[in-house]
């Protein structure tokens, strides 16, 4: 009976030191995968900055590329009418 027990306690013990474990590997490759987003989000970024770079050298500047505050300017403001 004394070994049963015994042999409980230990199969517990090794359960919870494997489970922290798990938790652990799962934190790491929670960070491994968000560093991995980053790095693909930048070089992403960096492909499309440089291809807008070079449609505009090959168009020689005749397409310009759109930022916020061009679509903002172009947009009719609205008349505001006094009665």
């Amino acid at each position: 009976m004394k070994l049963n027990s015994l042999g409980a306690a230990s199969l517990l013990a090794l359960s919870l030191v494997v489970l922290s474990g798990c938790d652990q590997v799962e934190k790491s490759t929670q960070q491994v995968l968000g560093k991995a987003s980053e790095a693909a989000k930048q070089a992403i970024d960096d492909t499309h900055k440089a291809a807008e770079q070079a449609l505009s050298e090959a168009t020689q500047g005749l397409i310009a590329p759109k930022d916020d505050e061009q679509d903002q300017d172009s947009k009719p403001e609205p008349s505001s009418k006094e009665a």
